[in-house]
């Protein structure tokens, strides 16, 4: 977890160079106030999707609301000034950029889970992407086939038969669970690991300002290919809606059967 929370302080602080240099332009953002549930989850205990272990539910509920206010006041008004100043070909060559340099953590869970093929595959997305695609800014791989195989280290511990544990909501990253949130620092020491080893900026003057503002582009745009708004959901429980799909999403990545209706 040092890892996570030195990333996410170095996140925040890049974050925060970010919105002085956008111009704090969050005027502009189009945020709809927070609708609060209108039944409680009492009504509903018989569904399935009250059927998730989550004994922190009092410390996640803080945290969804707190995510919720994260993203309000500070990370989408950076994201909607990014998408405002950046033409569409730029954003989607920066997503293909950092998309490319993920497939190095779905190749090493590619690896960690013994799967031949798919590991080959994602070698070989990441081997043409890097190459026929000038570094990663287009994506020629998928025409020619090769199909991308999203992976992490929660995945990997649960092919391993690990089982999720207790619902966890995380500040900033959100839905994730006990397994996750372990698989979560696994990947990002592995890649603060190969990015550290590599050190692109080492012999230029005021490197760490290049590695902050390539931090927060990464947070940036990840945010901007994740198209899900806190509270726009529409369901009127939407805590539990998002905390069902989230386990049974990944129940299903790690290929574990669902329990019966």
């Amino acid at each position: 977890m040092t890892v996570i929370r030195y990333r996410t302080c170095r996140t925040i602080l890049a974050l925060s160079l970010s919105i002085v240099l956008a111009g704090c332009a969050a005027t502009g953002a189009n945020i709809r106030a927070e609708v609060p549930p209108m039944h409680t989850i009492d009504e509903v205990r018989d569904q399935r999707f009250a059927d998730v272990a989550d004994p922190w539910e009092g410390f996640n509920r803080n945290m969804y609301r707190f995510n919720f206010y994260f993203d309000k006041y500070f990370f989408l008004p950076i994201v909607n000034s990014y998408e405002f100043i950046t033409p569409t070909f730029l954003q989607k060559r920066v997503s293909s950029f950092y998309n490319n340099i993920g497939e190095v953590k779905n190749l090493t869970n590619s690896l960690f889970q013994l799967k031949g093929v798919e590991s080959a595959t994602t070698f070989g997305r990441f081997l043409t992407n890097s190459t026929v695609g000038l570094g990663g800014l287009f994506d020629p791989a998928t025409t020619f086939g090769l199909e991308r195989h999203d992976e992490d280290f929660g995945k990997t511990l649960g092919y391993w038969g690990a089982d999720s544990g207790p619902y966890l909501v995380l500040p900033i990253f959100g839905p994730s669970s006990v397994r996750d949130a372990g698989g979560l620092a696994v990947d990002t020491g592995i890649t603060y690991g190969i990015y550290t080893g590599i050190d692109p900026f080492g012999s230029v003057n005021y490197g760490y300002l290049y590695d902050y503002g390539i931090t927060a582009l990464d947070e940036i745009d990840a945010r901007h290919q994740q198209s899900f708004r806190y509270y726009e959901s529409g369901y009127p429980f939407e805590y539990y809606m998002v905390r069902f799909f989230y386990h049974e999403k990944r129940e299903i990545e790690t290929g574990k059967p669902l329990p019966a209706e």
